[in-house]
């Protein structure tokens, strides 16, 4: 079900739940945040109550100039993290979170931030924002959050300390400059990622607590500040602040059962019994109540996170899916992915499909189809299915990218030029890159496949490689005396030189 372009080795689960400066591209400017009483009727209460000054007005041109350098230490942060740990390569459940913080996005005082998501094939309970505007999700948190508005809760509590700079704000206490602070954060991370086996995990686990524990955690001001605006973002957004309780109680819980070794998410985010009264009170006073919305979709991502999860043994995730109530839908959704992986392609396609008659909003069902017909080898059936969803739904990022992928069987130079679109809109997407290599080579562009080859590279980490591939991408234009491609192929090395430097400050 999960289709892995690319495997990568992590021992370990990773504690990346970080606070983080102001996203977006460099040339975006953060407005201030609005205190005032909104027009949906919502009471806002980011700073009611509260002792000392309010938040920060996040539009000052010094802090943008900071933000400007966190952000490209961010960026080439999330390349080393995608060299480290395991890719969950989902189109179907990134497309899914993508617009789910696009819904939350508006409310969470980052207007319109370009956000980067990467999915994480970990089973542990995670969720991280780090500068730079990258927020990742563990599969692990799907298993952990039974519904859409827990999940919303958590993504909507890490936008609040994206939106309040909260790493940033805590590095200006310190001594050094917080550029080389962050670095040496960042890179701590990726050491702590990099265990290896049971003692492995042990180590990154202990280092990454005594790590936050001696630079990294956060002030109980900061922890309020994030809570209280991810209850105000998931709110507007159309969510029940009381999740976020639920989901707080949940974690205590799971702290409790667990002893000393919580979940990581925990070590950094501590309930205390203090901070779940503050958020209860805090629910409770929000003044009208969320809007209902069918929440379907989310328990149809999660069958597909609990497959990836249990991907050795897909009647565990049967079993789970059963056991906390999911709707029927969901758990018909779970067996049709679970008969295509054991081979019963029919059957499949045919469940698939009478779901989408019967839910024919939901186009992550059709999409669904069609990768269970490509998995299966059915090229022809794939192209079409694809095909006929994108005519109903332009732009649909999974059916788009499966469409290129089962093209490269049958016309690789209409696969590269659907890649070629689709890379353009997603030029952070190391598997599209991947794809339109391969599609570049198969229909004899040779110049542009050394190039497409080389953005993958630098988007993984492997930076000096990027850039010799580059130069034979050079040398092959060169030669064909393709000068179009070569002035593209020169001024991508200029941005590699520095995606370098800014990789070298680790």
């Amino acid at each position: 079900m999960s289709r892995r372009i690319t495997r990568c080795f992590i021992a370990g689960s990773l504690s990346l739940v970080l606070a983080s400066p102001v996203v977006g591209q460099p040339q975006w400017q953060a407005p201030p945040l609005d205190f005032s009483v909104r027009d949906s009727g919502v009471r806002d209460l980011r700073d009611e109550d509260y002792s000392g000054p309010g938040l920060p007005n996040l539009a000052s041109g010094a802090s943008q100039a900071a933000s400007n350098e966190e952000i490209q230490l961010g960026r080439a942060w999330l390349r080393q993290f995608r060299a480290h740990a395991p890719q969950w390569d989902d189109p179907i459940s990134q497309d899914y979170l993508e617009s789910l913080i696009a819904r939350l996005l508006p409310h969470s005082g980052l207007g319109n931030a370009n956000i980067l998501v990467t999915l994480v094939e970990s089973p542990t309970l995670n969720a991280f924002a780090v500068p730079g505007g990258v927020v990742g999700v563990n599969a692990g948190l799907f298993a952990f959050a039974e519904g859409e508005a827990a999940l919303a809760s958590v993504l909507a509590h890490e936008l609040g300390h994206l939106s309040q700079r909260h790493y940033a704000r805590g590095m200006a206490r310190a001594e050094q400059t917080q550029i080389p602070a962050m670095a040496a954060m960042l890179a701590g991370m990726l050491i702590a990622a990099g265990g290896g086996g049971d003692a492995g995990i042990g180590v990154a686990m202990g280092s990454q607590a005594a790590l936050l524990q001696d630079q990294l955690a956060y002030s109980r001001r900061f922890e309020q500040e994030a809570d209280r605006i991810g209850l105000q973002a998931m709110t507007e957004a159309g969510f029940d602040p009381m999740a976020m309780v639920e989901m707080f109680r949940a974690m205590q819980r799971m702290a409790s059962l667990q002893g000393g070794n919580p979940p990581e998410f925990l070590l950094t985010h501590p309930v205390t019994e203090s901070r779940l009264s503050d958020t209860l009170d805090r629910a409770k006073r929000l003044g009208v109540e969320a809007t209902p919305r069918d929440a379907l979709e989310y328990h149809l991502i999660r069958a597909r996170a609990l497959l990836t999860i249990h991907d050795r043994e897909p009647a565990q995730a049967v079993t789970r899916l059963a056991q906390d109530d999911a709707p029927p839908a969901a758990q018909r959704y779970l067996a049709a992915l679970t008969d295509a992986e054991a081979g019963k392609t029919d059957p499949a396609l045919r469940e698939l499909d009478s779901l989408a008659r019967e839910l024919p909003d939901l186009a992550m069902l059709p999409a669904s189809a069609a990768y269970v017909a490509f998995d299966a080898g059915r090229i022809d059936e794939a192209i079409e299915r694809s095909r006929r969803q994108l005519r109903l739904m332009p732009g649909h990022v999974p059916a788009t990218r499966l469409l290129g992928e089962a093209l490269l069987q049958r016309d690789p130079d209409q696969a590269w030029r659907v890649l070629d679109a689709l890379a353009d809109r997603r030029p952070e997407d190391p598997q599209v890159f991947t794809l339109l290599a391969e599609a570049a080579g198969r229909s004899g562009r040779e110049a542009l496949g050394h190039l497409a080859r080389a953005e993958q590279l630098q988007l993984t980490g492997h930076i000096d490689d990027a850039i010799r591939q580059l130069s034979v991408a050079r040398r092959v234009a060169e030669q064909a005396d393709d000068s179009q491609a070569t002035n593209r192929i020169e001024q991508r090395r200029e941005a590699f030189l520095g995606y370098r430097e800014a990789l070298e400050k680790f």
